[in-house]
């Protein structure tokens, strides 16, 4: 056993926030740990952070370590697991490690937008590597997304499993189903600690099969009788598999239309995962088939403005339309935060006479997270001696804590985004807090939040910017006509006056008001001319604009 050594795990992303997962694991001394990443993941920007992005985990205390940085593991291709690799690896440049479908999306991703190649090396599900200190397993497990899998992690003091994004579904639609053998071949040689997904802690049950939907799918659009298009996550392989059997089981042509879609379907044909698919047409095929023989496959189930369904919803794609009597079916669910915009795109459908089905009207959609009652599968083959929930928000992890203690596990510890937790020796528990944050994707440059300029656009969308422009003489003296621009004001006050000019006489004023001599003090000038400014529009229209003045003296 290592001198002094401890087991920790400290999250620095996903552990009170759905998504931007990131976790750690290291081993030894206090003073020179070596650890290992699992995951690297994104969040998605909302109204709150205008113009930005992707949000991704502050990554400064592992930067500092990264001498002692083993490599990274990737358990899925999920955006909220991989998504911020190509942005966040040159700042630690170290082996990242990921199954065949991860590498080739990756890969594709690199090709279709731009950005960082990252070096990788290509597990298969069931392997067994090194990485540093820890021996990690790399299990099978069933998710929305091919090849998910749970880490065993082996080390000196026990077996840590890291369960990934998971559901138990023994009819996944495309790759291997969960691996029950191995895990309960596991649990049986002794589990140290669990750390596991919280999504659908909070739910009953256990969740349908992914074959259930694509059934689900054949029958409803067998009684469709005009066109069909379906929405869903692109990255959903066996979604995408499974509605293109029951297109060709209804004698309907698929027409792939967005390029992520594409994108993932190229990929998961080069690794076989369409073997026995009817070859997928381009959107040019759309307008020569009969109306009741197409089935049109879109990006879009999150409301996003570029994607292929919001385009056809608001009748803007080149050239893909719907009518009166087809059918969209949003085969997805609606992330938190997204509702408004989905709802939106449906709104529009609606008033244009489609018929649009989501997951409330039928079996169209099932999580790929697990259950309560699939929970308790896995802790009774498991059996951990800790517990950890991960992967949800404050209510999702409680309420994984609770039902974990009726597993009857001795030691279960809720921790949070930057919680050193101790895993072993001796008692479990937090140690140390590191610091965590988020890092934002805007533009082309990854920035802090507090010098990112976002909250300046958010004052920009509330009350707009006035502009103004004066001319002086070194007396003092206003030289040139005074120029002003108000970008987000309205035009008139309720009187009928032009802002503009309101804020004209305002500003010229203001410096009239001032004493010839102070008049020479180009910064006193801005700023009184700022002021009067922003009162004037503050007078006349009860908000407060962002005010620029700029003072040339010739």
């Amino acid at each position: 056993m290592t001198d002094n050594a401890e087991l920790v795990f400290c999250p620095l992303g996903g552990v009170g926030e759905i998504g931007m997962n990131m976790g750690l694991y290291g081993f030894g001394p206090a003073n020179e740990r070596t650890w290992l990443m699992v995951d690297c993941g994104v969040s998605f920007a909302g109204p709150d952070l205008p113009g930005v992005d992707l949000i991704m985990p502050d990554i400064r205390f592992i930067e500092a370590e990264r001498k002692n940085l083993a490599g990274i593991i990737i358990t899925h291709a999920h955006e909220d697991h991989y998504g911020a690799l190509m942005d966040l690896w040159p700042r630690l440049e170290v082996p990242v490690y990921c199954t065949p479908f991860t590498a080739g999306l990756l890969k594709a991703k690199v090709y279709g937008h731009g950005g960082v190649d990252v070096p990788v090396t290509v597990v298969e599900q069931g392997e067994r590597i090194q990485v540093g200190p820890f021996d990690v397993e790399l299990v099978a497990m069933s998710h929305s997304i091919p090849e998910p899998t749970a880490l065993a992690i082996r080390t000196e003091f026990g077996t840590v499993l890291h369960s990934g994004d998971w559901k138990i579904d023994p009819e996944p639609g495309v790759g291997r189903p969960i691996d029950v053998k191995r895990l309960r071949e596991i649990g049986d040689e002794g589990v140290l600690a669990l750390i596991s997904d919280s999504t659908n802690a909070t739910r009953e049950g256990v969740s349908p099969s992914e074959a259930d939907v694509a059934r689900s799918l054949t029958e409803i659009i067998s009684k469709a009788k005009h066109r069909v298009a379906v929405t869903t996550f692109a990255s959903n392989v066996a979604r995408l598999r499974g509605v293109a059997l029951a297109a060709e089981a209804c004698d309907r042509d698929v027409v792939v239309i967005g390029r992520a879609m594409k994108r993932t379907l190229d990929v998961a044909a080069e690794l076989g995962y369409m073997d026995g698919i009817k070859p997928f047409l381009d959107e040019e095929a759309y307008g020569y088939l009969p109306r009741d023989k197409v089935l049109a496959l879109c990006t879009g189930s999150q409301g996003e403005a570029r994607a292929a369904l919001a385009r056809i919803a608001s009748d803007d794609h080149r050239s893909i339309t719907l009518n009166s009597g087809d059918m969209v079916i949003f085969s997805s669910r609606t992330i938190p935060g997204n509702e408004r915009e989905v709802n939106r795109i449906i709104n529009a459908l609606v008033s244009d006479g489609i018929n649009v089905m989501t997951d409330r009207d039928g079996l169209v959609h099932v999580s790929g997270h697990p259950r309560l009652g699939e929970m308790e599968q896995l802790y009774d083959m498991i059996r951990p001696k800790i517990a950890l929930p991960v992967h949800g928000e404050a209510m999702h992890l409680e309420a994984h804590a609770r039902f974990a203690r009726k597993q009857g596990v001795k030691t279960v510890i809720t921790a949070y985004n930057g919680t050193m937790v101790r895993l072993a020796p001796g008692k479990a528990e937090a140690i140390d807090e590191v610091p965590v944050g988020q890092i934002l994707k805007d533009g082309g440059m990854l920035v802090e939040p507090e010098f990112s300029g976002v909250v300046e656009r958010r004052r920009l969308s509330f009350g707009g910017v006035v502009v103004g422009s004066i001319v002086l003489n070194s007396a003092g003296e206003i030289v040139a006509d005074t120029d002003v621009v108000v970008i987000g004001v309205p035009e008139v006050d309720e009187d009928g006056d032009d802002f503009e000019e309101i804020v004209i006489d305002a500003i010229e004023g203001a410096i009239e008001s001032i004493p010839r001599k102070r008049r020479r003090d180009p910064e006193l000038v801005r700023e009184a001319a700022r002021r009067a400014a922003r009162s004037a529009v503050v007078q006349r229209w009860g908000k407060k604009p962002v005010c620029k003045i700029l003072v040339s003296v010739v």
